[in-house]
């Protein structure tokens, strides 16, 4: 027996957070259409989760095409939705307290390749369970993308949430691996298979505008310092977006604060082959006898 309490007040709040997130990335993904502005998507997501009583996890991710992460509106954007792949990636917490999700909203007539992610999620959340090694989640996502004729981004994985924390161990492949870590009761996992048109493989595009807390320290600048006091108090750790500072000069100051290494930008990530990518992804609690999905619809 264990002696995991999945009714504590740790697991209660990443339930909450997913029930919110759920409901957010349905209402979302539903405003998608050609020609609504991204920004709007984005502004009106982070604001649902605020009235909904938890706070963006990081900044909404909308990726386009051969996006695959990291990409969100910078402060006055004006890019409209065409008739093309679009990834939602939402986050929420509950003081600190994590759900991770995604869904692809294909407006670019490509069916099978946004649903190819989705049933791998599906056939993954069969596999996921104590004592189950990460790497036959990766062979259960890997045997059906490959099965639509498609292939899995293989250098982005899932990961474990932590406590203020996005991405902790175990990391949970796209792909069989050998050996991986073992899932335990009571971990609390993003589980998110990719799949591409392409040859499967990401690399760091130019733009960047999501940032995260590196280390604590202390800057002469005084614009820099007000911008370093607002992520300490407000995001912790977790990633945040340059349009959320309130500085009139919040990126020369984000450009002093990443030269002394006090935050770190997450640059772009898109498909090598400049190839389509799409994405599911859902907030698991491994438990007794499987998963708890906290951020399925309601």
């Amino acid at each position: 027996m264990t002696d995991v309490d999945f009714d504590s007040e740790q697991y209660e709040k990443c339930r909450e957070a997913g029930e919110i997130l759920a409901q957010v990335r349905d209402e979302a993904a539903e405003r998608v259409e050609v020609g609504v502005s991204h920004l709007e998507i984005a502004q009106w997501a982070e604001q649902e989760i605020r009235e909904l009583g938890g706070k963006p996890a990081f900044p909404v991710n909308i990726s386009i095409d051969e996006e695959a992460a990291h990409a969100t509106p910078e402060r006055d954007d004006d890019a409209t939705f065409g008739e093309e792949m679009i990834n939602l990636d939402i986050g929420v917490h509950v003081d600190g307290w994590l759900a991770d999700t995604a869904v692809t909203v294909d407006l670019s007539g490509q069916d099978e390749l946004a649903e190819a992610p989705a049933e791998a999620l599906d056939a993954a959340l069969e596999v996921a369970g104590p004592g189950v090694d990460v790497g036959r989640i990766g062979a259960a996502v890997e045997e059906v993308i490959e099965g639509y004729g498609y292939n899995p981004v293989v250098n982005l994985t899932g990961h474990g949430l932590g406590h203020w924390e996005q991405h902790t161990s175990p990391n949970i492949p796209n792909r069989e691996v050998a050996q991986g870590a073992t899932l335990d009761v009571g971990d609390v996992v993003a589980i998110e298979p990719f799949a591409t048109d392409g040859r499967g493989k990401v690399q760091e595009g130019a733009d960047e505008e999501i940032f995260a807390l590196e280390r604590e320290g202390s800057v002469r600048n005084r614009q820099a310092r007000q911008v370093l006091e607002q992520i300490t108090e407000e995001y912790r750790t977790l990633p945040f977006a340059a349009r959320w500072l309130d500085s009139p000069r919040a990126e020369m100051a984000l450009r002093r604060l990443k030269q002394q290494d006090i935050v770190h930008g997450y640059p772009v990530l898109k498909e090598q082959d400049d190839a389509y990518v799409s994405q599911k992804e859902h907030t698991v609690i491994i438990t007794e006898d499987g998963c708890e999905v906290t951020t399925r619809s309601r």
